[in-house]
């Protein structure tokens, strides 16, 4: 009976998914909203078939070859749980998706095979979608049914349809210093995204790069491989975890990984506080100021909570990372990071945790896996994109 249920639960959860999922699709091809546009049968095919299936395919087939080799090496696990995630205008559609492993892994052949299975298949299921994206380009006035507006400037809209536009005083003239900002949402690059734009994609059929977010075979392709890096990431127990883990043995990354972790929760924070603007920070917003600084220490502090068991420990480490961005931002001011990682950090640290668990069999990889293991931390250097999203 728990069984069944479990498996309706799966199921439901999946319908959900493809529902929202393709909701989303249909406001990323439009560039409106839904709940305004209403209902419309062509574009909900749209939604789907150019942005609902890529996207979920690829989180699918990076699910289902953690499932499949968990099977394979006869690990007890669960079929997926889609996370469907659906606000109107701002996202994606679902959060993503997991499997849950039943029993303790006791090996690290097999901690490494269930582990790399799946960022491997994703990989090129996302490497298809954003390739094919950009093979089949349509034309530009593509950009026009989105952007009406955007016509009167003819092919060259670039040029004109980002630029700041001024606010209006008291009298009716431009202020120069009030600049309302264009709202846009740019595709940031990897090394792998851009070698696929260009050997792919037809330069006279290539948009402005703020507009890339609405070609979905596109917006899917590199979310596909955006998260394949997320998951590639070679700390505690993401995929890319368990591979490093296998690679150089148990003592040996329970001292890199922290350092790789370190690392990163110092270029999320990088310019989230900038030294020179503190001070005018404070005196314009008082004590709000106050209050969110002290929320954005108390998350770096959550972030290593987890590093060792003494509080006071964690809270050096902490304040020492806090303190070097403040010295980079102070030397470099503009240099900033990607605070959007901040909130995957806490999850890292807080959550999912920056060590391995030790196993039983720590029986060495064979050479094939070895190579495996490394062509696969490559695989996240090439899609790991800095500022994904801006």
């Amino acid at each position: 009976m728990k069984k069944h249920k479990t498996l309706i639960i799966q199921i439901v959860l999946f319908l959900v998914t493809v529902v929202v999922t393709t909701f989303a699709g249909m406001e990323w091809v439009t560039g409106r909203s839904v709940l305004i546009e209403g209902f419309d049968w062509e574009l909900l095919g749209k939604g789907f078939l150019w942005y609902a299936f890529p996207f979920l395919g690829f989180l699918t087939v990076h699910e289902f070859g953690h499932y499949f080799m968990a099977k394979w090496r006869k690990v007890k696990v669960t079929l997926p749980y889609y996370i469907p995630m659906w606000i109107p205008g701002i996202s994606f559609g679902t959060m993503g998706a997991l499997i849950r492993i039943k029993e303790e892994i006791k090996t690290k052949i097999n901690y490494f095979d269930i582990g790399v299975a799946g960022p491997l298949a994703g990989f090129v299921a996302a490497f298809g979608f954003l390739a094919y994206g950009y093979a089949n380009l349509p034309d530009k006035d593509f950009v026009f049914d989105i952007h009406p507006e955007y016509e009167q400037f003819g092919e060259n809209y670039g040029e004109y349809a980002y630029q700041p536009i001024y606010a209006e005083n008291a009298f009716g003239e431009v202020d120069s210093t009030q600049v309302i900002e264009v709202s846009s949402f740019k595709l940031g690059d990897s090394i792998l995204s851009n070698w696929i734009k260009d050997t792919f994609a037809d330069e006279k059929l290539l948009p402005h790069p703020n507009e890339l977010a609405h070609y979905p075979f596109i917006l899917a392709g590199f979310l596909g491989l955006f998260f394949t890096a997320l998951n590639l990431m070679p700390i505690g127990q993401l995929d890319g975890g368990h591979i490093l883990f296998s690679l150089i043995g148990e003592k040996n990354f329970n001292k890199v990984s922290p350092i790789l972790f370190t690392c990163f929760v110092f270029f999320a924070g990088l310019g989230f506080y900038k030294v020179h603007e503190l001070q005018e920070l404070f005196y314009k917003e008082g004590f709000s100021a106050l209050w969110n600084f002290l929320i954005y220490v108390l998350a770096i502090y959550v972030c290593f909570s987890r590093v060792t068991k003494s509080i006071k420990t964690n809270l050096i480490i902490a304040l020492s990372v806090i303190l070097l961005q403040f010295c980079v931002s102070y030397l470099f001011p503009n240099v900033e990071g990607y605070s959007g990682f901040l909130a995957f950090s806490v999850l890292i640290g807080r959550f999912l945790g920056i060590y391995h668990p030790p196993v039983i069999d720590k029986k060495p990889l064979n050479m094939t896996r070895v190579i495996v293991g490394w062509i696969s931390l490559l695989i996240f250097i090439l899609c790991f994109s800095p500022y994904p999203f801006y």
